[in-house]
């Protein structure tokens, strides 16, 4: 009993204030609070000083459920969908370089160098070697 007294006198970090807006921004999205209590909660959170007050602004929340377990395939989907939205810019990007290409080339009267083979070329390389190297671009 003495514990939890000395606990609630603690003065609460930053990162505690934020777990509270986290939790009462959870409360918001599942429909626990409406916006005008979620409001002056979230200014309560901000001005406290130790845990016990803290403590007070959730004290009528449930507990936060637990996080859904991690599906093992998920990830392998997660990376798949990246490398589509990956080539799905490429094409993008190629298709106004060689439009531009192409009316530039127009309005010149002639076939110009083709130019965007340098950055459709060294950018599908980039993804080609990434996408047979099993890792998405942004991994490491």
């Amino acid at each position: 009993m003495s514990g939890d007294i000395e606990r609630a006198a603690m003065r609460a970090s930053d990162a505690d204030r934020e777990a509270v807006a986290e939790r009462l921004r959870h409360a918001v999205d599942e429909g626990r609070l409406d916006l005008s209590d979620y409001d002056e909660r979230l200014r309560d959170t901000y001005a406290s000083r130790t845990y016990g007050e803290l403590a007070t602004i959730t004290a009528d929340l449930p507990a936060p459920a637990p996080a859904p377990p991690v599906q093992a395939g998920s990830k392998a989907v997660a990376e798949k969908d990246g490398r589509v939205d990956e080539w799905r810019s490429w094409a993008g990007t190629a298709v106004v370089l060689v439009t531009i290409w192409g009316i530039t080339s127009i309005a010149s009267g002639g076939f110009l160098f083709f130019w965007p083979m340098f950055p459709i070329g060294i950018w599908g390389a980039i993804l080609l070697a990434s996408a047979l190297g099993g890792r998405s671009h942004g991994s490491h």
